[in-house]
């Protein structure tokens, strides 16, 4: 039941990156690019993730290291699933879905995975210090 707490604590990452995603596509794409508003999207993104993380940790602290390399894992899954399902149902391809995380063409969406990983731990080790 204690990991209730983090699962529903997901919900606001993907509002986040919803709103990142709107303001990159309504905002800066125009004046920066596709790829550009890509990658700085990507950055802003993984700011707004780690300040979220920061409030987590502080309101719902992990029991453990352990405890939170877990949530950061659980978290990343429902991630993936989250955007690979969303973007099938709005009929991208595979093709289209991978080509964000095609590292030697500039696309670094990897790094958000990545990121939403480790965060919940970085972040515990940092603040229970």
């Amino acid at each position: 039941m204690e990991m209730l707490k983090y699962l529903l604590c997901w919900f606001p990452m993907v509002l986040l990156a919803v709103l990142n995603g709107a303001a990159r596509d309504l905002w800066y794409t125009k004046y920066t690019g596709a790829l550009a508003a890509h990658q700085i999207s990507t950055f802003f993104l993984i700011i707004l993730i780690g300040l979220y993380c920061c409030l987590v940790v502080k309101w719902f602290p992990p029991n453990s290291e352990k405890q939170a390399l877990f949530i950061g894992i659980v978290w990343t899954l429902l991630t993936l699933a989250f955007e690979f399902g969303f973007g099938l149902l709005r009929g991208n391809s595979w093709k289209q879905l991978l080509h964000t995380y095609n590292f030697t063409e500039g696309q670094i969406w990897i790094l958000i995975p990545i990121w939403v990983a480790i965060a919940p731990y970085i972040v515990y080790r940092f603040i229970s210090k």
